[in-house]
């Protein structure tokens, strides 16, 4: 591997207003005022001196705040992590992308001023539905003008990249008498988010996880499904309303204006190495430093690691407070060549324009094509489910609501 390839970091802050039923990402709910806004700052720049070494002679392409609900963090604290990020960086990216994932309900015209005044360029607004009922179901604390409002407003400040995010897939009413989203609702409320101006949208379909409020309600059996088949036909009627809207669909789940694809995300598509910061947050990143200390065993050209930090925020800040040199991770891995490219096959095959197989194989020392994986995408191009082009995949967009699958067989 080039040592001097792109990174990106991501920042993790873990509170909310409200846990939503459906997010079985890592958050705390607690009310603004009562949370340590400096205090977890110190604790993230506090980790950034240990793990400044990863950033130190590569090009940041990427700085990403997700969550939780990032918008309900101070931006002078936000700024204070920011700066120190990119002073530690080798180099910056001529276009170096800045995302805060926000709210509604913790964002308007003056916050996102504030935010675009500390280097934030492009804010990710969790809109979600524009029906009163389905927010409701989904534990929102905003109502459809709060969301389209929340867009107006970030548009407003002069952020000069605003992504709204929608959630389709959704029942309402009982597990035996669902009601759900017709797709050509679902479609109406995408025209209705691209009407504001944005750039970029992002729409996913409600996934029931394990461990979260909708999770138990499913094992029980009382949770409103959406039948597979009306969910594959929102999926296309989405497509179809914005492309025409001038939104091109890049990736599964995403879509955007030429030229304003979600940097932050691609790198992810893409396996660019990427820097986790703050309790909970995930890191990948070849080479680590060995002060590190994880407990991966291994070396050698090939090491890559795969961190996750402490979830809980409290040990998190105690740990970091103390000042020593450890970093509270709660677990590693070491990633060998195959896994790295099972993981390149998943990610890359969610792209509009797929990825090279022959490439990242070459890049990571492994074969390309065993006679498994050569005898699959045969097949799968036989069933018109795959393209090899050379050395490179892509699924054709009639199958994209196959991708999960199809990458599985690749593996």
């Amino acid at each position: 591997m080039d040592y001097m390839e792109p990174i990106t970091a991501y920042v993790h802050f873990p509170w909310c207003l409200k846990k939503c039923p459906y997010c079985d990402f890592v958050s705390f709910a607690k009310a603004r005022e009562a949370i340590d806004h400096r205090g977890y700052a110190d604790a993230v720049l506090a980790e950034l001196r240990k793990r400044a070494e990863a950033l130190g002679e590569r090009e940041l392409r990427s700085v990403f705040f997700g969550g939780g609900t990032p918008s309900l963090w101070e931006p002078e604290e936000m700024g204070r992590v920011l700066s120190a990020i990119t002073a530690a960086a080798g180099r910056l990216s001529p276009d170096i992308e800045v995302t805060v994932e926000c709210n509604p309900t913790s964002l308007d015209e003056q916050r996102a001023r504030a935010f675009r005044a500390i280097g934030v360029n492009r804010l990710s607004v969790g809109v979600q539905g524009l029906d009163v009922e389905r927010l409701r179901f989904l534990g929102r604390l905003h109502d459809p003008d709060g969301g389209l409002g929340a867009l107006s407003a970030a548009l407003r400040s002069g952020m000069p990249r605003v992504s709204g995010d929608l959630i389709y897939g959704v029942a309402v009413g009982t597990a035996d008498e669902a009601r759900e989203q017709r797709p050509e609702h679902a479609a109406a409320e995408a025209r209705a988010v691209a009407s504001t101006g944005v750039t970029h949208i992002s729409a996913y379909s409600l996934t029931v996880e394990p461990g979260t409020s909708f999770g138990e309600l499913a094992r029980r059996g009382r949770l409103p499904l959406a039948a597979d088949e009306g969910v594959a036909d929102t999926f296309f009627a989405i497509d179809e309303a914005l492309e025409a809207a001038g939104l091109a669909h890049y990736e599964i789940s995403n879509y955007a204006k030429p030229g304003h694809e979600a940097r932050h995300n691609l790198g992810y598509w893409q396996g660019i190495d990427y820097v986790g910061l703050g309790c909970a947050a995930y890191g990948t990143v070849s080479r680590p430093d060995p002060r590190w200390g994880l407990r991966a065993e291994g070396s050698g050209e090939a090491l890559a690691l795969r961190y996750r930090n402490v979830v809980s925020p409290d040990r998190y800040m105690a740990v970091m407070a103390e000042g020593g040199e450890a970093i509270p991770v709660e677990s590693d891995e070491r990633l060998d060549p195959e896994t790295r490219l099972s993981e390149r096959i998943m990610l890359g095959l969610r792209l509009r324009e797929g990825f090279d197989l022959e490439a990242a194989a070459a890049a990571l020392g492994v074969a390309a094509w065993p006679a498994a994986r050569r005898r699959a995408a045969e097949r799968l191009e036989r069933a018109g489910r795959l393209e090899v082009t050379g050395g490179r995949l892509r699924v054709p967009r009639a199958a994209w609501v196959f991708t999960d699958g199809i990458a599985a067989d690749l593996f």
